[in-house]
Formats: structure tokens, sequence, C-alpha cells
């Protein structure tokens, strides 16, 4: 306790003394020893009141030791079982746990990781990707600011994720290298680039990229094949030196609907694996193409980034569209934008309007809100010469179509003209306008509907950074680009929405776990969080039927499938006690990408280790890993001294304790007549 506290304490107690002194002794001629009782009592509750106000704290110093961070990150991949090595991972952990000296030195901490990363319990090598860098990424935002290190019980097998060759890691990395080391003859696809969609009786790319490994001449033969049909062959050649090769086919949408095709590379002598010789994809061919126009008469970054967004989809073609040239809006285009309107729009807003056709508007820094409240009925904007910057804030009871927050919250402001927005007729909002951080009730993104004609208004430039932030986070723009995608989709077709909408993909892996959702709505367009949905699924091989309810997450209803054997399934989502039904199919293939790998990647790991001041070490040499860590001087304890400070007295008590002391005193001078 500090010497003030221990101050201001004693000198409460010499001004209680003297005011209980006051009051009952001095210059006071009734001498009764009752006196005494009541100057205790009036003392001790003045003190115990002065001491409430002094409020008296207590700091205890202790002392915490901090062992070193070991971190242990088992792959519990198929590869592993693949190469018959679990067994040997399994017998290292528990090597690893029993080592007194090394838990002793290190606070050993273990994980299992596949694509994700989880607290060991079990270990099943069952799982059907591989992600490296997120698993230690993962380990060092949990111990970034330990001291520590790190060993990966890996073949090094990665199949999706960054590079982890080149990975950043504040702890050293001691690879231990799982898998067969023998090099062995093998040829096989590499990778495979198609696009999802064709249009029929197109033609469309198929890129295919060969990896041969071996020390002789080899020659074999590359082949596609639609519905085992085969469609295209080559014959290819291979030598140590050129041991690549990439081949690119036009192929021809003759059918609309799902077309799945097979890549085949052929087998050489002396081949182990032959499992990566293969692989399957599928394109969905479509009849139409779907035009759009973005409507300007500035420059601005937000146009590129929205053609780029909405041509991921190869259904949609677009154009940006200079006002100052002539442009032949009623038949070139099925769906405009209309960029920061101004007085130029007049004539294209007097078609729009005649038409009653559907459009999206982006408004910003240099809209003429005077012109555009004019222009068109959904709603108006009273504005001021003021720019504001607005957030967005997601709306989880928005219905129009289906779009799941991709961290709106958090992305970067928009800008445009402040002012309040009055909404008119029927209208949704996706998103409503954060200023300084406050939610508010207005519309920052919504949907309108009127007498058929559907529009959507983003109020606010500065997109293009939704789509760069959203890139930074996830390495990817799918979420951004899937996002501007449903709002295409919606202003594309005039069709009333379907109230029961599926949602599915149409390949998958061997031991995938299948997703689909469906979304439901009621008669009055309301989503239906009562319904009861049921999906049936087919094999349409053994005509096995499966039938699984649907359970409720978020405004979906979702079901996971898993242990699926390979081949077609069909499936129907139907909603109990109405006729709603819809239908769907997917392909399971027998193609495993944990088991495309003829051996570990000791060549990676060994950089990986290098490149992070650790080493790369193998299955007989565990005992050398252990005793180089435990001798390892940079690992060492560290004292953390903690300072707690926690209040002397309980308030609550004290106020009680003094209460009864008062009122105790005014009893007995009552009794005693000094009342």
């Amino acid at each position: 306790m500090e010497t003030t506290i221990l101050l201001y304490l004693f000198v409460a107690f010499l001004v209680s003394t003297a005011i209980a002194f006051f009051q009952y002794f001095y210059k006071n001629k009734d001498q009764r020893k009752v006196n005494i009782l009541l100057f205790s009592l009036k003392l001790i509750s003045l003190f115990l009141l002065f001491v409430l106000f002094i409020n008296p704290k207590i700091t205890t110093k202790t002392t915490k030791n901090k062992k070193p961070v070991l971190a242990v990150a088992i792959d519990n991949s198929l590869s592993i079982k693949h190469f018959k090595e679990t067994e040997k991972a399994k017998k290292i952990v528990e090597e690893f746990k029993k080592s007194k000296a090394l838990n002793s030195k290190f606070e050993v901490n273990y994980f299992a990781f596949d694509e994700d990363i989880k607290t060991l319990d079990s270990l099943s090598f069952d799982k059907n990707q591989t992600n490296i860098s997120q698993a230690i990424q993962s380990i060092n935002n949990l111990y970034e600011n330990d001291l520590g290190a790190i060993i990966m019980l890996t073949d090094g097998n990665q199949t999706i994720g960054n590079d982890y060759e080149f990975i950043a890691s504040k702890q050293s990395i001691y690879p231990i290298a799982l898998g067969d080391t023998t090099a062995y003859n093998d040829i096989k696809i590499a990778r495979l680039n198609v696009n999802k969609y064709s249009y029929i009786k197109n033609k469309f790319p198929v890129e295919v990229m060969l990896y041969y490994e071996g020390k002789e001449k080899v020659t074999t033969k590359f082949s596609i094949y639609r519905n085992e049909k085969n469609i295209y062959s080559e014959k290819i050649y291979f030598t140590p030196q050129n041991n690549t090769k990439t081949i690119r086919v036009n192929l021809i949408s003759l059918k609309e609907g799902i077309g799945y095709y097979k890549a085949v590379v052929g087998e050489i002598s002396k081949e182990k694996n032959t499992k990566n010789n293969y692989k399957n994809f599928s394109v969905e061919v479509i009849d139409e193409q779907l035009k759009i126009g973005i409507v300007s008469s500035i420059n601005h970054p937000d146009l590129g980034a929205l053609k780029k967004a909405i041509e991921v989809n190869k259904q949609r073609k677009v154009e940006i569209l200079d006002l100052s040239k002539k442009n032949n809006y009623k038949n070139d285009y099925q769906l405009l934008i209309l960029y920061q309107p101004n007085n130029k729009f007049k004539n294209l807003f007097e078609w729009l309007n005649a038409e009653k056709l559907n459009y999206m508007i982006v408004s910003g820094a240099q809209t003429d809100w005077g012109f555009l409240n004019k222009q068109q009925s959904f709603f108006t904007k009273n504005t001021i010469q003021k720019l504001e910057r607005y957030g967005g804030g997601y709306n989880d009871r928005f219905l129009t179509f289906q779009q799941k927050n991709i961290g709106f919250n958090g992305l970067p402001p928009l800008q445009d003209k402040f002012g309040e927005i009055t909404a008119k007729g029927v209208f949704q909002p996706l998103l409503f306008q954060k200023i300084s951080g406050i939610l508010t009730k207005q519309p920052l993104l919504a949907t309108f509907e009127e007498n058929n004609q559907k529009i959507t208004a983003l109020f606010g430039e500065g997109i293009w950074r939704w789509r760069a932030s959203l890139f930074r986070k996830e390495n990817t723009f799918e979420e951004f680009d899937a996002f501007i995608g449903n709002i295409v989709q919606y202003l594309s077709t005039n069709k009333k929405r379907a109230r029961l909408e599926v949602e599915g993909e149409n390949l998958y892996p061997a031991n995938s776990v299948v997703n689909i959702s469906a979304f439901y709505l009621d008669k009055n367009y309301q989503f239906d969080n009562r319904a009861s949905l049921q999906l049936t699924l087919t094999n349409k091989a053994t005509k096995s039927i499966k039938r699984l309810p649907m359970s409720l997450v978020g405004n979906s209803y979702q079901v996971s499938i898993e242990s699926l054997a390979p081949g077609n399934y069909s499936y129907q989502v139907s909603v109990a006690n109405q006729q709603l039904k819809v239908y769907g199919r997917f392909k399971i293939t027998d193609y495993e990408v944990e088991e495309q790998f003829v051996n570990g990647n000791n060549k990676k790991l060994k950089a990986l280790g290098e490149r992070t001041k650790g080493k790369l070490f193998y299955p007989s040499q565990v005992v050398g890993l252990k005793e180089k860590l435990i001798a390892d001087r940079s690992f060492y304890t560290t004292q953390k001294e903690i300072k707690t400070t926690q209040n002397l007295i309980d308030w609550e008590w004290i106020l009680l304790f003094i209460a009864t002391l008062l009122a105790t005193e005014w009893f007995i001078r009552k009794y005693y007549g000094k009342i």
C-alpha cells in the first residue's frame, strides 16, 4: 500500500476521533459510562465512512516463468496414409510427449492440420486437402509474442494455399520429412485450366500442364474424354531436360447443360503412381450471353472494377460506354449500369422509363442529384454541397436475393454527397450507411421494385477499394466478384424470384464433403425459418436413395454429405406440405487430390527450414532434433512480473456495517434520552 494512502487513513482516524470526542466528552457534564460506548460507535462509523471515500487498494507483485513454446504440427491428410507413414508419425509424436527434458524446457503444444489447423485430439489421416502455409501462419499468429519453434511432421506436399517455401515465420521451423524419398519415373497432370461456362456450338479452351520426372526419354499419349468417349488425342514426348509440356485444346460445346470431361496422360514404364495421370473437369453449356453496358461521363477506377467483377462469369460481356459518343443502347445491351448520372443521361433515362427496363445506379461526388431526383421515381436524396464518407452495415434480413456477409462492416468507406434518402415504393436495403462508425437506417445499397421494374442503387463511389481490400484479406477476388454477380443476376431477369432456390457444385473429388444449400420463401415472399426441407439423394448407378433433413443456418437451409462413393448423383430438394421441388445433379470423381504425389517434397521442406533458421530432419533423426532443441541456448525461459491491484475493502459490507453502527448509536441515545 502506498505511503500516501496510509497517511490519509491516519488523518481520517484522527478526524473521526476528534468529532466523536467533541460530541460525547468535550464540555459534556453527563459522564455516564454509556458515553464511552457511543463514542466508540461514532468513531468507528466515521472512520469507516472516510475509508469508503479513500478506497484503499493493495498491489501485489508475482513473478511468472514463461517457457519457450514448441508447436508440433502433424499433417493429418490422406497423403500420409498413401505413403504408409501413419504409424511412423504417431510414434514420433509419442516420442516428443515422453521426452522429459524436452517438456521441461518447452511448453509443448500439439496441432493437426489439413486444409485447416486445430489442436490435436486424434489423428485420422483421411483429410482431402493440405494447406501448410496456413498452418504456419496460424501458429505464428497464436504465439506472436512468444519465443519458440515449430516442428512440422509432413510430406511437404501442399494442395491448396500460398507457397509455403517463402513464408515469413517468426519462429524457427524444423520440418520432419515423411513420405518416400526414392525417385521414381512419373508423369502427371500438374494443372488443368478451363472456364466453368461455354456457349452452345462455341469453342472453349482447355489448357493442360504436364510434368515428367525421370532419367529416360519417354513417349506416351494425351487424351480427353467426354462421357467416356474420346474426343481428342495427341502423342507427346519427354526427356529429362525437356520435362514439361503445355497442351492447349479448343473443344466444341454441342449440348446445353453440364458436360463431364476427363483428361488422361498415358502410363509410362516403371511408373509407381498412376493416380495423378488423369483429372476430371466439367463445363456448363448455356445458350445465351448477357451483354452489359456501364454508362459514364467521367473516368473512374470503379468502372474497371465493375467490369472485371462482372466478366468473371463468362456468360457476361461488359462494355464501358462514353456518353459523348453515339451508342445503340436499345439493341446492344440487356442491362445498363448508370455511373454518377448527370444531365447528359436525360435521353437514356427517358428510354429506360418508357420501356420499364431494369438498371443500376451508382452515385458519388460528381452525381447531379437535382437531375437524378427528377428522372426516376424510386427514391430522392436532398443533398448539400458537402461530401461524406459512408461505411457499410450488413442487413441480415435482406431477402431480395441470397447474399452472405463478406465482411461489409470492415470495408473502406464510400463517398457521396451528404443528404437524406427518401425511398418510394417497395425497397430493401442490403447495406445500411455508417457515418463515423455509427450505424444509421439510411440505405447504402438497396433494391427497388415498382410496376415490374427493378433497380439497384449504390449510394457512394469508391467500390474499387472494396475489391482491393477483400483481395488483401482473402488473396482472391472471388467474394467481391460473386457479390457484384448477384446484383447483376437479380437485375438481368424480370422473372419473379422462385420461392425455392438451391445451390451446389457440379463436380467433387473423391471423399469430399458435398455441401448443398437452399433458400425458401413463403407465399408472401418472406424468408420462412419454420419450414421443413428435405434432400433426397439418388446414386444413378446403384439406385440407392438417401433422405436427409436440411438444417437452418442463418438465412438458408443446408446439408453436408460425407463418404459418398464415386459416381453420378441426382437430388431433389422439397418442402414439407408444399408442392415446391428443385432438382439438381453432381458427380463424385475417383480422383484423390492427396494421392497424386509420388514422394515427399523434401526440397521445399529443406528450403523452408533454412529460410526460417531451422533445419530439415528425417524420422530416423528425431533423437538428434530433440537433443538440438534441448541444447539450443536461444530457447530460454523468461520471467514476467505481474502486478495485481485489488480493493482492500468490500464497500457493500462496509456500508451495511456503518448503517448498523449508526442505527445502534441512535437507539442508545434515544433510550437514554439524549435525543
